[in-house]
């Protein structure tokens, strides 16, 4: 049985991992954490998700709990993250990262801490997301030059960092594939007289709206036709699935930063 630590516990979607994982047969939640001012520090984890009473109480910081986990899931928030990655780096536990918004430095840092833990850190755990990364990949080195290439992302009023780490990643997929830089030719916002559209810049468009859960779509546009793929996310549980998919397969790894293209066997 492997046990798991779950931070931010009473967000949206740490309340969803820990109710899909109260069903799993081999992982338990043995840890939860919130910020020091939540409702739900003191409490048992189940009671405000109507699970009932589990035994586990909500902390206020992850070092209370870490020595109960063998991995830690963790959807908070970038600074925090980081802060949660010191620790499970320290004590040796695994640890599934799906915050996003990491500056370049904060990047950096996590590289460097994975060398002493296994990490997974991924901008999105939706299976169908990573495989559309892979198309993506493909589709870009068939097309090569020849087509504009436009990526319009669509979230709830409440997300704070735009564009989203998934429309990013899959920027950067492409940009990779075709030898580009993408700190060059990223457009984020088009307004004016901005002229004729370069061969390779790579658009990246932000909607906040409603409650959407994600809507991503890449398009790529040629003379006469375009190519557009298309991921919609219904509910937060395909994340929190891929969380747990992912939560399962790292603690078997050796120490180092993986992503869900290594969870899922789709690199190389």
């Amino acid at each position: 049985m492997i046990k798991a630590i779950v931070t931010g516990s009473g967000g949206r979607m740490g309340g969803r991992i820990i109710s899909l994982m109260s069903t799993s047969q081999d992982l338990q939640v043995v840890g939860a954490v919130e910020q020091k001012d939540h409702a739900q520090i003191g409490r048992d984890m189940g009671e405000s998700l109507g699970l009932g009473k589990t035994g586990v109480i909500v902390e206020d910081n992850l070092t209370a709990c870490i020595e109960k986990g063998d991995v830690v899931i963790d959807f908070t928030h970038h600074e925090v993250s980081l802060k949660h990655l010191e620790i499970a780096s320290e004590k040796g536990r695994a640890i599934v990262i799906g915050s996003t918004g990491f500056a370049a430095e904060e990047t950096k840092r996590i590289k460097s801490l994975a060398g002493n833990t296994r990490c997974v850190l991924a901008p999105n755990m939706s299976v169908g997301v990573n495989v559309m990364f892979k198309v993506l990949e493909y589709v870009a080195g068939i097309l090569g030059e020849e087509y504009d290439i436009e990526i319009m992302e669509a979230h709830h009023n409440l997300k704070k960092d735009a564009p989203s780490g998934t429309a990013m990643r899959m920027a950067q997929v492409i940009a990779d594939k075709l030898g580009r830089d993408l700190e060059q030719v990223g457009v984020y916002a088009r307004k004016g007289m901005v002229g004729e559209r370069t061969r390779n810049e790579i658009g990246i468009q932000t909607l906040r709206a409603g409650d959407i859960v994600g809507d991503h779509t890449v398009m790529f546009g040629g003379v006469g036709e375009r190519l557009e793929f298309i991921h919609r996310a219904h509910s937060r549980d395909n994340f929190a699935k891929g969380a747990i998919r992912a939560a399962k397969w790292i603690v078997n790894q050796k120490n180092g930063l993986y992503d869900m293209q290594d969870v899922l066997g789709l690199k190389g």
